[in-house]
């Protein structure tokens, strides 16, 4: 097989993966590092606007998103690529992975390298080879662009140590919200050998950064992924587990991906797929969770599952209205950030306007605030929510968006 039909496969079966940011890692790139001085390598990690995946017809998306290979000795029965599943199957070798990259890069398509695989032989044999793509470009090569590596848990833990020495980020997929569904989804994989490969990771990234002179260790930490209806975890345990992650293990990022139905399934999944507005809501809520000071049984309190129709913070504040109106000009911030429509960069734009002059409605529009969303929750100098509004029985109808008609492309 030539390495173009490898390149259909393998991009195409990388595209389940959602976690494959390549925020946070340290500034590098290949300009002289003094005047007068060389070339000090190939690639860089300044680029803006990284949107993480590469398409199968050869459009690039800015990272060379590829599998090693969607052969796998594992039967996770939410996987396309299961042992059991009839899909072609391909395989790079470490060589044809990292020309591709360079290859790529070269011709201004990537800005760096999200690389993971199924599971051949082993685990250490995997994560061996995985390991041998990131420690050829960076050694062999100069490369200096970005790389996140997708671990195996299992694999030898000096194999992981050697793969945060060279990649920027490293992830390991939780997969599903509890043990339970796990065990019942996926019986090969093991979610406390999942958190003891997290916990490691953990310990040696607060290693090299409380230390000046250890060796750069995955700057960009680590991150992991949760598949969102493959089985029958609602919202509050998928947050829970979130919050948990995020609190034990320093996670980057949880990142959510709607069950997609594959072919030949089994019957202990799903018929369907959740609706994609679920995996949006997951995102919102986590946002709010990391940056807002809610607690996820703020998010869930009126049941295990968020509203559809409306954003998490919304929907808290619909359920809590006897804490509103809010007056921008005399609120905290901590009050400000819990107000439907005004985000934290708002937030801070009130705190520093407001030092000056009592703000109006005018004011909050210049901040670009969704004056529809915020203004029945907020005062202002000109303006009060008209009586009642807040106790009103069709606010929540008022404020949800209406309908779009989603064009239909020919």
């Amino acid at each position: 097989m030539d390495i173009a039909a490898k390149l259909t496969i393998l991009a195409d079966a990388a595209k389940y993966d959602a976690s494959c940011a390549s925020s946070g890692t340290d500034r590098r790139h290949s300009g002289p590092s003094r005047p007068g001085g060389g070339a000090q390598g190939l690639g860089s990690t300044e680029g803006a606007g990284i949107c993480h995946s590469y398409a199968p017809d050869g459009r690039c998306i800015s990272l060379l998103k590829i599998l090693l290979t969607n052969a796998c000795a594992f039967d996770c029965l939410y996987c396309i690529n299961r042992a059991s599943s009839n899909v072609p199957r391909a395989r790079f070798t470490v060589k044809e992975v990292v020309k591709l990259t360079l290859d790529f890069y070269r011709r201004n398509y990537i800005e760096g390298l999200f690389l993971s695989s199924g599971i051949v032989r082993s685990a250490d044999y995997t994560m061996e080879q995985v390991v041998r793509v990131a420690k050829s470009l960076r050694l062999d090569h100069g490369f200096r662009g970005y790389i996140h590596l997708k671990t195996i848990p299992d694999a030898d833990p000096a194999l992981l140590a050697e793969a945060g020495l060279y990649a920027d980020r490293l992830s390991i997929n939780l997969e599903l919200p509890t043990e339970a569904g796990l065990s019942r989804l996926a019986p090969e994989k093991d979610a406390r050998a999942v958190r003891r490969s997290m916990a490691t990771l953990r310990g040696r990234i607060d290693a090299s950064r409380a230390e000046a002179r250890a060796p750069r260790f995955a700057p960009a930490g680590q991150s992991t992924q949760m598949i969102v209806g493959a089985d029958d975890s609602d919202d509050r345990t998928t947050l829970e587990t979130s919050a948990n992650l995020y609190g034990s293990y320093r996670l980057k990022r949880v990142y959510y991906s709607a069950f997609s139905p594959i072919p030949d399934a089994s019957s202990r999944l799903p018929p369907k797929a959740p609706p994609l507005m679920r995996e949006h809501r997951l995102y919102q809520a986590d946002w709010l969770m990391r940056f807002y000071g809610f607690s996820v049984e703020e998010i869930t309190e009126a049941g295990g599952m968020l509203d559809l129709a409306l954003d998490p913070k919304l929907a808290w504040a619909l359920r809590h209205r006897g804490l509103f109106p809010l007056d921008v000009n005399r609120a905290s911030r901590e009050e400000l950030l819990r107000a439907p429509g005004l985000g934290k960069t708002t937030v801070e734009r009130i705190l520093s306007a407001r030092r000056f002059r009592a703000l109006r409605v005018e004011d909050l529009k210049r901040m670009r605030t969704p004056l529809g969303k915020a203004l029945p929750f907020l005062t202002a100098a000109d303006h009060r929510p008209r009586p009642g509004l807040l106790d009103a029985a069709n606010l929540r109808d008022r404020l949800v968006p209406p309908p779009r008609q989603l064009a239909l492309s020919l």
